[in-house]
């Protein structure tokens, strides 16, 4: 495995509200590819990653992107998740993702990479305010910290964060879901 060359992130905190049994936000979020989604009332289970910013080939990221820690990584951190998405559905997980982007920019990206599962937009970061979600600034802009939920029926049974390194995050994520017992 190689080493990842951008800053780690280091645990602040800011996700320790996010505990086992707290109901998502009833908030509809416009979806790559179908109607809105609201992860409330999605009675299965399912993977939330929530990331930053994925780039445009040709763009630059955003200023001092390079020394944020966690910053960096939203690209393969996807791309890892739509590797491990059949195992995912394997083990009875829906995968969404989750970014402050718009829904134009997030449907770009979707192509591109080849992702089969929904990206939410939460532009209007209302999930995000609902939930207290972590994020960072720079260049005037907000952004979303990198973390995962697993959920059961519209609640966090686990969250993880910091998430790092993000390009290898899904298959270890899938590896310790195959460690444990299937969850109801």
């Amino acid at each position: 495995m190689s080493k990842w060359p951008w800053p780690e992130p280091k645990d602040d905190g800011a996700a320790k509200h996010l505990i086992a049994g707290t109901r998502l936000p009833d908030v509809a979020l416009p979806a790559t590819f179908a109607a809105p989604v609201n992860l409330a009332r999605y009675q299965e289970r399912a993977i939330v990653f929530i990331y930053p910013f994925t780039g445009t080939p040709g763009e630059p990221n955003p200023p001092d992107w390079d020394t944020i820690p966690g910053a960096h990584g939203s690209t393969p951190e996807a791309e890892g998740f739509r590797d491990q998405y059949a195992a995912f559905q394997v083990k009875g997980y829906e995968v969404y993702g989750i970014s402050g982007q718009s829904s134009e920019q997030q449907k770009a990206f979707a192509q591109r990479s080849g992702i089969p599962f929904q990206l939410l937009s939460d532009a209007g970061f209302h999930f995000a305010d609902a939930l207290n979600l972590p994020r960072f600034q720079t260049g005037g802009k907000v952004y979303l910290k990198r973390l995962t939920l697993i959920v059961r029926d519209g609640v966090i049974y686990r969250a993880i964060y910091p998430v790092h390194p993000p390009h290898t995050h899904a298959a270890e994520l899938v590896a310790s879901l195959n460690a444990r017992p299937a969850q109801p």
